[in-house]
Order: C-alpha cells, then sequence, then structure tokens
C-alpha cells in the first residue's frame, strides 16, 4: 500500500477534533482584517473573495457576502449583484494570470448538498484544465497543486486590484 502525506490537514483535522473551529470561517476571516493571513484576496463593499485552504485546482477562491445568511432568498440583492461582478472579475484575472480551458462556479446550500460551511452562503470559482482530474485525484483521493497558496494570493489580490 502507498501512502500520500497531507502534512497540512494536521492542524485542521485536530482543531475540529478539538471542537476548535470557529463558529464561521467566513464571518471571523473578514472581521479579522489580517487579509493575507485569512488568504482574503479583495474586499468589496458587500461581498468579498477568498481562497479556499482545500482547493480543487490552483486559484480555487469563493465569493462570500459579508452577511451571515445561509440561503440566496435571505442575501441582500446588492450583495448578490456585487458578487456576479466580482465573479466576473475572478474570471477575467484567471483567463489572464492563469490561461485555464474552463472554469466552474457554483454553490452548494444546505449540509445535504455538500456544503462544507452550511451556515454561510458562498460562491465557488475555480479556474479548470483538461487533465486536472488525473490518476491522483482518482485513485489517491489527492490533489496536486503546482502553486503555493500565497503566490496564488499575491497573483490574485494585484489582478483583482486592477480597475475593472
Amino acid at each position: 500500500m502507498d501512502y500520500l502525506w497531507t502534512p497540512w490537514r494536521y492542524q485542521y483535522m485536530a482543531e475540529v477534533s478539538a471542537g476548535k473551529q470557529p463558529e464561521c470561517i467566513f464571518c471571523d476571516a473578514a472581521a479579522l482584517h489580517k487579509d493575507a493571513e485569512t488568504l482574503i484576496a479583495y474586499r468589496g463593499a458587500k461581498t468579498f473573495v477568498i481562497l479556499n485552504r482545500f482547493p480543487y485546482t490552483s486559484g480555487h477562491v469563493m465569493i462570500v457576502p459579508y452577511a451571515h445568511v445561509a440561503e440566496l432568498n435571505l442575501c441582500d440583492s446588492d450583495a448578490l449583484g456585487e458578487m456576479m461582478r466580482l465573479a466576473q472579475r475572478v474570471e477575467k484575472a484567471f483567463q489572464t494570470n492563469y490561461k485555464p480551458d474552463g472554469m466552474n462556479l457554483g454553490m452548494n446550500l444546505g449540509r445535504a448538498a455538500g456544503a462544507g460551511v452550511a451556515g454561510h452562503l458562498h460562491l465557488h470559482v475555480l479556474p479548470r484544465w483538461f487533465g486536472d482530474s488525473n490518476f491522483m485525484t482518482v485513485t489517491g483521493e489527492t490533489r496536486v497543486h503546482p502553486e503555493d497558496l500565497h503566490v496564488t494570493y499575491d497573483r490574485l489580490r494585484k489582478a483583482l486590484a486592477a480597475p475593472p
């Protein structure tokens, strides 16, 4: 049997098992105002862009309203509009900086739908390339990322800071 080590996941697993996870990772990240530490790449008036710490592909971000709501019908229409405008900016940043073959955008509303943070809606946006679902993902249940999260953060923060 082969073993694939992911030591960076230990902190997350230890915190979960000890009950030390925050009430809401998105609310905590937004309130902390340490964007480089929390990986918030862009702050809008009603929403923000944050990197996924456990991404499916390099560049995987989430666009999150500041308001802690779990359902689209509870989200302010201005926040939803800004969320879509930021999705357009992220799309452009990906096209310019990563040149993907395609992109996934999606929401999982509720635990049954696969939401990792069920109480705070968020839109996943991630670049995709032909072949990014390789044997490591399929057989080893492991993702391989060619870029460190902080490099991704720096690239996207710079790209999103540019005027639309």
